[in-house]
């Protein structure tokens, strides 16, 4: 989207960038919008917005949905639908249209006005109907209390055309030579056209009369202006009751802005309520421009308006990629001053704008070593960006003293392999905020003696020891301010598997030796606990049974201890033996377990109580049931 602005006005092209062709399938389309940056970053409202060769004329139906437009060629016209984006139809045409218009809110009902004096109507079908006016037209309007077409041209008559009857009118004569375009007020009917000579005439439809005369062409013309002809109307447009925009052919006027694009202009319109501008050119695409001074975006594009702010919040400096921006100093320093006034300088701000491609020849015969020089400050950068990259600490933190020269030597061999081979950078934990708490609270340290960090990290005796050495290095290196460390240098690749077949012999040796240890020390421990139960003394315990429960023995405890020391599979079988466990192969080839609990002595007898007592009563019942049944029969009760 190219930004432009004149008088403090901003005007958005989002027609601009690069068109693709429609024979192009969209599989090449994707293809090119990952390549080229100009196709990915184009703006496109409605898709296949253009002409085949030239577009004339472009209008909006009066309820907003439809554009149409005419072009050539061959000679046609098509709608565009806003709600879709994309083209409704497209019809072609027997000659070139000068100007056409919508008597309806749609495109049900269009007239068209072609160069070869036809008039052409259009229902939404098709082709309706087609007639022919004496003069050759140049712009016309329509009248809707009295359904009349009134028609200028290259004539002083203005012909009328009346729908209703389906004839020709009597003719208005004006004074002027030829009339150029026309115009009917919506509120109260006036009619007015623009002559060749610079006046506007205004009649009344009514009683068929020039009602006002206005010379435009005398009030525009100042001794300051400079015009080499007559001023001519050439365009005319009502805003309201008492309101009339007047355009001439000299362009008088006060300018609010202005637009430049590369082709010429054949036709403007402006999208109702909005500060849209819709452009027909000398191009095969159509223009599409956004001025939110005008007005807001229209509904169907109302993400315009987000967009224009955010530009608006981050203004951008305009660079231009074919061209470069050059001061009075860069010129004196390329000896180029002379074309100070040429075509060749662009005068832009406090500077110009030169060709690319002039100012890199220049550059090259004023400073044949420039790209040497280039190409040092380029190594120099990449080596300050690699030295940033590295950690520089002038001090060790207190806490994890030894974990931090760890991750200092990693990084330094991560360094060291970049330059050999490219090796994807990683965030470090010294200089990352997340892991700071790590390196200054002394919850955080590492216990080096516990089993765990020595079974998992084997060689630490003989690293610690390194480390411990270079740690006094760096304390002294500290004391004396030095903050630059020597490298060392590579290895080749043999004594590297050297070192590397070495060091896997000497960790497995390592971890059997750590593991003698752990042992000899779990025995030591061991014979410590049975020392202290021998020399404490027993003492009598007691214990208190709960309410309903029985004392048996010590004995249960002891079964339970027992089995909580058994594997899984002994409980198991043990379980299955009392009958407690039940194991079921199933269908799928699974197996199923089922538990059944235990009950104790109490239980078992509250049971068999209920049981006698269910009996019990199912033994009334069936009594009671058998003396009623007895009484309904009528037979006597013993």
């Amino acid at each position: 989207m190219q930004v432009s602005s004149l008088n403090e006005v901003k005007i958005y092209s989002l027609s601009c960038g690069k068109s693709l062709p429609e024979w192009l399938s969209d599989r090449k389309k994707r293809a090119l919008q990952k390549k080229d940056v100009d196709v990915r970053r184009r703006i496109e409202l409605i898709q296949d917005f253009e002409m085949p060769t030239v577009c004339t004329t472009i209008k909006v139906s009066k309820d907003g949905q439809y554009i149409l437009a005419t072009g050539t060629y061959k000679p046609r016209v098509r709608c565009y639908d806003t709600y879709q984006l994309s083209l409704k139809f497209e019809r072609c045409l027997d000659s070139e249209v000068v100007t056409f218009e919508t008597l309806s809110d749609d495109y049900s009902k269009i007239v068209f006005l072609h160069n070869d004096r036809y008039i052409e109507f259009h229902s939404q079908s098709g082709f309706y109907y087609k007639t022919r006016i004496p003069k050759f037209g140049r712009d016309f309007s329509y009248h809707y209390p009295s359904c009349d077409l009134y028609f200028v041209g290259a004539s002083s008559e203005v012909y009328r055309l009346n729908l209703e009857q389906g004839r020709y009118l009597n003719p208005l004569q004006t004074n002027a030579a030829e009339n150029n375009v026309c115009d009917i007020n919506s509120v109260h009917g006036l009619f007015a056209t623009g002559t060749i000579e610079g006046r506007v005439e205004c009649w009344d439809p009514r009683t068929r009369g020039r009602v006002g005369l206005l010379d435009c062409a005398l009030s525009s013309v100042t001794a300051d202006s400079e015009i080499n002809s007559l001023p001519t109307i050439s365009a005319l447009k009502f805003n309201g009751a008492l309101t009339m925009a007047v355009g001439t052919s000299t362009g008088q006027g006060k300018i609010f802005t202005s637009l430049e694009p590369e082709h010429d202009i054949n036709d403007v319109c402006l999208y109702p309520n909005s500060g849209m501008l819709l452009t027909a050119n000398e191009t095969p695409k159509m223009g599409i421009y956004y001025i939110p001074v005008l007005g807001p975006a229209p509904r169907w594009c109302s993400f315009l308006d987000n967009l224009t702010e955010e530009l608006e919040e981050n203004p951008e400096s305009t660079v231009y990629d074919d061209y470069k921006f050059v001061t009075k100093k860069d010129l004196e320093n390329l000896g180029l001053t002379h074309l100070i006034g040429s075509p060749f300088l662009r005068a832009y701000m406090h500077g110009f704008f030169m060709d690319i491609r002039l100012y890199h020849k220049v550059k090259l015969m004023v400073n044949p070593f420039a790209y040497e020089e280039y190409r040092k400050d380029k190594i120099r950068q990449k080596i300050e960006e690699t030295r940033a990259q590295r950690v520089q600490l002038k001090k060790l933190p207190k806490v994890n003293k030894e974990l931090a020269l760890k991750l200092i030597e990693e990084e330094e061999e991560k360094q060291r392999s970049t330059w050999k081979k490219k090796v994807k950078s990683l965030p470090n934990i010294l200089t990352d905020d997340r892991f700071k708490v790590m390196f200054e609270n002394p919850d955080f340290q590492v216990d080096e003696e516990s089993e765990e960090f020595r079974l998992l990290n084997p060689l630490v005796s003989k690293i610690s020891e390194k480390r411990k050495k270079k740690l006094r290095l760096l304390e002294q290196q500290e004391l004396r301010e030095q903050e630059e460390e020597e490298e060392p240098e590579g290895k080749p690749s043999d004594a590297e598997s050297s070192e590397s077949s070495d060091d896997e012999k000497d960790w497995v040796e390592e971890v059997r030796k750590q593991r003698r240890l752990l042992q000899q020390e779990e025995k030591v421990k061991r014979q410590e606990r049975l020392r202290e139960d021998q020399q404490t003394v027993l003492k009598p315990q007691f214990y208190e049974i709960k309410a309903g429960e029985e004392f048996r023995s010590f004995k249960d405890s002891a079964t339970k201890q027992k089995l909580l020391n058994k594997t899984l599979e002994d409980r198991l079988k043990l379980e299955a033996k009392n009958g407690t466990l039940s194991v079921a192969d199933t269908t799928v080839g699974s197996k199923q377990l089922t538990f059944t609990l235990k009950r104790s002595e109490q239980q078992k007898k509250q049971q068999e109580a209920e049981k006698l007592h269910r009996q019990e009563r199912r033994t009334l019942r069936r009594s009671a049931s058998h003396l009623k049944s007895r009484h309904r029969r009528g037979r006597p009760l013993h």
